[in-house]
């Protein structure tokens, strides 16, 4: 491959990352001295940065007020809501996503992270790893995220001094393996004087290792997920009866997982119909293989029962359907979730009734125990919960598809988001626990 050829690709890919750390610590700071820096900032942005900074009395812009947006957040001086930032540099295009730092916005590090695949802690270096960062560091794990950065922050206020960073890089490293996590890389940084953000620091010659930038910039990104299970969850089935279409009929989603193929035997989950795909159609043309992300309408050689919510997947990978779900969750609403709390559990586009039948374990933060059969979780809590559907699901691990081992809970009454869920394994696998009777009227 030439070196234009590789340049090319590599100016093409796709990095989603986030940002995560305990209030304070310097998230906002960081992301905007990462866009200023890497000249991704236009100049009327700035330019109103510098006068809210002004009015403020402050002599030099806050780059963190490129990225908090929310009138709120200005006048507290923190993250609320995550904030989604779109970049490029020459050798690769990023999505941004800064998350809250305060306990009770935890539940929005879950929605940043969930599609990210390096998340960038932060850790104010005069305070540590705390309980917040570990946190961040559970949920990064349960999120499978494959990349995670230790961005030491305000190193200035402890004279760039090389132990403290070393004491701080080896405890969080610790705390990181022990969850699971396969890759961290600490680097040390002061966000606000720009020291190892996008330029290396010349007030720490002691560290050799790359700056944030560089290192979002060449770290192993992979897209290729032809290998992974082929899925595709119905949306929509498309029926125009028209002249011009009289026996049209398509099922359209956007493909979860893997890649399908003109000619490939699926079956239709949860009813186990089988068929061969006739046709695929992309952006209103034929192709003979569809992958990953591409929205797409798929036709068959027969006329099956298929309606949105169903799952469409190859017959020789076809995963087992259940009503019992096992999984680690991150509760994220007020309301406490408890044992015998019926839901409606929403997995791809399917959405479907549910009892929580048991809520094995919940995990502790400093130490990574399990408290046993807590009986309720929290706003977010970690824990173990075993789910009864009322309808059989095609569910897979979450180890192996982020897309369809996920699930949400919803309250039933609102439409509120009670919990995110991750099926099958995790750091927190508690031992078996026999299921209680239920005597709701849910009982399936």
């Amino acid at each position: 491959m030439s070196t234009t050829t590789t340049e090319a690709l590599s100016a093409t890919t796709l990095l989603r990352f986030a940002t995560a750390g305990s209030v304070d610590d310097g998230k906002s700071t960081l992301v905007g001295r990462l866009l200023h820096d890497s000249k991704s900032v236009l100049v009327d942005q700035l330019e109103a940065v510098e006068r809210a900074s002004a009015s403020r009395g402050q002599d030099a812009p806050d780059l963190a007020l490129l990225t908090d947006g929310l009138r709120a957040e200005r006048e507290q001086g923190i993250t609320i809501d995550v904030a989604y930032r779109y970049f490029a540099t020459p050798r690769r295009r990023f999505i941004l996503a800064d998350t809250p730092g305060h306990v009770q916005y935890t539940r929005n590090m879950v929605t940043g992270a969930s599609t990210a695949e390096l998340t960038v802690i932060l850790v104010d270096a005069r305070n540590g790893v705390v309980e917040q960062t570990r946190r961040h560091a559970a949920i990064a794990a349960l999120l499978r995220v494959p990349h995670v950065v230790l961005a030491v922050n305000k190193m200035d206020l402890v004279g760039y001094a090389e132990k403290v960073f070393a004491a701080i890089a080896e405890e969080f490293t610790a705390y990181a393996t022990e969850l699971g996590v396969p890759e961290v890389t600490a680097i040390p940084i002061s966000a606000l004087a720009g020291d190892n953000v996008v330029e290396p620091s010349v007030n720490m010659d002691w560290y050799g290792g790359p700056t944030v930038l560089e290192h979002l910039e060449t770290v192993p990104v992979s897209h290729d997920l032809a290998h992974c299970h082929a899925r595709l969850p119905v949306q929509y089935v498309i029926r125009p009866q028209t002249s011009e279409h009289p026996d049209y009929r398509g099922y359209a989603g956007q493909i979860a997982a893997g890649s399908f193929r003109v000619g490939e035997a699926v079956t239709v989950l949860p009813s186990g119909r089988t068929s061969t795909i006739s046709c695929i159609d992309l952006l209103g043309k034929p192709v003979d293989i569809a992958w990953t992300t591409q929205s797409v309408t798929i036709r068959l050689a027969d006329d099956i029962d298929i309606s949105r919510g169903d799952l469409i997947v190859p017959t020789k990978d076809a995963p087992a359907t259940t009503q019992d779900v096992e999984a680690t969750v991150c509760h994220v609403a007020d309301e406490p979730l408890r044992v015998g709390h019926r839901v409606l559990l929403k997995h791809g586009t399917r959405t479907v009734k549910a009892i929580v039948k048991d809520i094995p374990s919940r995990l502790t933060l400093d130490d990574l125990s399990l408290h046993p059969h807590p009986g309720q979780l929290v706003a977010n809590d970690i824990g173990r919960v075993k789910i009864r559907t009322a309808e059989p699901l095609p569910v897979d691990s979450y180890a192996d598809s982020r897309r369809t081992g996920s699930f949400i809970l919803i309250d039933p009454s609102d439409g509120t988001t009670l919990t995110a869920g991750m099926v099958g394994e995790s750091f927190a696998s508690p031992e078996p626990v026999k299921d209680q009777a239920d005597e709701d009227g849910w009982d399936f």
